[in-house]
């Protein structure tokens, strides 16, 4: 399998199955409900997983929560931490609403600051950060391939941060900050002071806690490849770990045209989106385009992936047929060649017209969905056919047994054939 990797700008080749494939994507702030844009990077990431676990790969993912950031401060000055984790709560509820399962670890900046605190005094200890004034910060003259990822130039880079009088250096950015009593309700001791972490080195070492110094895909937005994610690199190199191989950048959701955001108050919320649409038809929108583009969210286009999702409701509608065996090769190359879900998406829609039933139910499966069970399709029986086939090769008779009995009960009878398994009518 291939995907896109931002740091070579190149399609590069996964390690052959089983592995492992141990993914960190970058989850959200937690200061607000999340807004159906955050949703992507979380859909993009679990996709990913089933469909590497469905090749033989022991993929893993790590979504992590933001639960210190100057936008929780600001947002509720004072309150901060009750914020964060009431905003953590509606996160978990809101992506738990698109079916999608959860990821193998939700680990969340709070419970890492002593590990974040140890791995400062590291890059302090090796001429790679310095205490001012209470703070610490990143010297980013320390580390000679700075903007290898974003390919911004180090002569012109702009942190984001606010100005300070306390860098070396305008491009340094903040490892660790003094509390601020006034509006900061959290801080934790550390050689430095009281204060708390910056936002870049919270996922630095929230991935390494979990995967160690090497792993093989992080992921985020687009938005995230500078400063955010240009600082990853740079911390964690610093200190000579390989940190992830491949970094993938999933485009973002436009309203309109402009980029959603808070800020910009042009917002609709996970929630709301589901509530307005249903989980199914936001995740047939997600598939209309590749991961790595950009994707218009609007009334028109979330119409149009409610038709699309309409018609493989009514798959059934079209006799059954009996595909080729090169039907699900076209899937598998789809999805191979950089996930290309679009793709996917349309060998689906030619299954569908074709009355590939089993097809296009399992390949809906891939992405979180399914075909519904409907008296005397028979789709009910092939799922208990795929689920007898996986007895037999585990040489679990009894079951194998149990499950025929059952498909017997829809009306079908199982063949077993050396090439495999297949329905007939009684």
């Amino acid at each position: 399998m291939r995907l896109y990797d931002t740091l070579s700008r190149s399609l590069v080749e996964l390690p052959p199955p089983p592995g492992p494939i141990r993914m960190y994507f970058c989850g959200p702030t937690v200061y607000a409900r999340a807004h159906i844009g955050n949703a992507r990077p979380f859909v993009v990431g679990m996709w990913l997983r089933s469909w590497l676990r469905s090749r033989g790969y022991d993929a893993q993912l790590v979504h992590n929560i933001t639960d210190i950031n100057d936008k929780i401060y600001d947002a509720a000055p004072g309150a901060s931490a009750q914020l964060a984790a009431d905003a953590t709560g509606w996160y978990l509820e809101d992506t738990g609403g698109l079916g999608l399962g959860m990821p193998d670890h939700l680990p969340k900046a709070t419970d890492s600051v002593p590990q974040i605190v140890a791995f400062i005094e590291e890059l302090i200890t090796r001429g790679n950060a310095y205490e001012s004034g209470g703070d610490v910060y990143f010297s980013v003259d320390s580390y000679p391939e700075y903007g290898q990822l974003s390919r911004q130039r180090p002569d012109q880079v702009e942190q984001g941060e606010e100005p300070s009088s306390l860098k070396r250096d305008p491009r340094d950015f903040a490892l660790w900050k003094t509390n601020k009593p006034a509006t900061e309700d959290t801080s934790w001791d550390s050689p430095w002071g009281r204060g708390r972490p910056g936002w870049h080195i919270e996922c630095s070492v929230m991935a390494e806690e979990i995967y160690g110094p090497a792993f093989e895909i992080h992921g985020g937005g687009l938005d995230l490849v500078f400063p955010h994610h240009e600082n990853e690199v740079a911390q964690s190199r610093a200190l000579g770990h390989p940190f992830a191989s491949i970094w993938t950048h999933n485009g973002m959701l436009q309203f309109t045209g402009d980029k959603m955001s808070k800020s910009a108050g042009n917002v609709t919320t996970i929630r709301e989106a589901i509530d307005t649409w249903g989980r199914e038809v936001i995740l047939v929108f997600f598939l209309t385009a590749s991961w790595r583009k950009p994707i218009d969210f609007s009334d028109e286009t979330m119409l149009q992936a409610a038709s699309q999702w309409a018609g493989f409701q009514g798959a059934f509608r079209v006799a059954r047929a009996e595909p080729g065996p090169a039907e699900w090769t076209r899937f598998e190359q789809a999805l191979e060649d950089d996930f290309n879900t679009p793709e996917a998406l349309a060998v689906m829609h030619d299954w569908r017209s074709s009355g590939y039933w089993a097809l296009l139910d399992k390949g809906l499966r891939t992405f979180g969905l399914e075909l519904p069970t409907m008296a005397g399709t028979g789709i009910e029986a092939e799922r208990l056919r795929d689920e007898r086939d996986a007895a037999r090769r585990a040489k679990d008779w009894a079951r194998a047994d149990e499950l025929r009995d059952a498909i017997r009960g829809l009306g079908y009878d199982v063949v077993d054939e050396s090439s495999g398994s297949r329905l007939v009518p009684l």
